[in-house]
């Protein structure tokens, strides 16, 4: 629970107090390779901060292509964020990729922090721009970027992934063929 509680104090100061109140609010999940946290049809009972491992956050279309919509490591918020607060079935899987834990939190618990604790309040609206931001970034890189341009946006903001996420998941999140990123990485050397 240290690392929650260093996580949240990157945005908002909380005093021990608040703090053993606000613990109360989180599961720890230790999470085994290739687990799901989710599965597309499954109710979303969590939103899951990420203390070890990668994840992947995918969906699969009426063909059975896999499509990623987020990679998710150290101290990242994932869920089917669509159906988490809707409160809508899950159209998205969540997979871990390595051995990992997460924290999970219940909406009705989120809403409860925020509603008590200002500092909560601020910090998952701190949280939740910053993922806006980083989609919509993602979004106009996948409409109006070259190949190119998306592999070395990727590259440069998460060098790490590129050494500890398989080829194919990188290719697929970018959507290039797997030969296509291998141009592309070549061209970068």
């Amino acid at each position: 629970m240290n690392r929650l509680r260093q996580h949240i104090e990157e945005i908002s100061p909380i005093t021990d107090e608040e703090f053993e109140s606000i613990q109360k609010f989180f599961i720890l999940k230790n999470v085994r390779k290739n687990q799901f946290l989710l599965h597309e049809g499954d109710d979303v009972k969590y939103e899951y901060l990420v203390l070890e491992g990668i994840y992947k956050v995918f969906y699969l279309d009426e063909n059975g292509k896999e499509h990623i919509v987020q990679f998710a490591k150290k101290n990242w918020w994932m869920t089917d964020y669509s159906a988490f607060f809707k409160l809508n079935s899950s159209t998205m899987f969540v997979e871990c990729l390595t051995e990992g834990e997460v924290l999970c939190l219940t909406l009705e618990g989120r809403e409860k922090l925020s509603a008590d604790y200002h500092k909560m309040e601020h910090f998952f609206r701190v949280k939740l721009t910053n993922g806006f931001v980083a989609l919509q970034e993602r979004i106009r890189l996948l409409l109006s970027g070259t190949p190119q341009q998306r592999y070395e946006e990727f590259s440069k903001l998460y060098p790490d992934l590129m050494l500890q996420i398989p080829k194919k998941y990188i290719a697929e999140y970018l959507g290039v063929s797997r030969e296509t990123l291998s141009r592309l990485y070549s061209n970068t050397k």
